[in-house]
């Protein structure tokens, strides 16, 4: 986990899992390091090919996406 988003590049129709946990060594994504926490992961799919800033605190209210929480910590 870390006090600032990851920016991440995403193609459009494919399925992504997010890591909720932080625990993760591929961080923002999900390598199964959550297993027995009662954590999941959150998966998405990209809308578009884009870049987008996933939440690094896990403190945003529109996880996995950043809205700036991070900035309040």
């Amino acid at each position: 986990m870390q006090n600032a988003p990851y920016e991440a590049q995403v193609e459009e129709g494919k399925e992504y899992w997010y890591c909720a946990c932080g625990k993760s060594k591929t961080q923002p994504w999900c390598d199964g390091s959550h297993a027995g926490s009662g954590v999941e992961p959150i998966s998405f799919v990209a809308e578009k090919t884009e870049t987008v800033w996933l939440c690094g605190c896990r403190m945003s209210e529109t996880l996995p996406f950043c809205d700036g929480s991070h900035n309040e910590l």
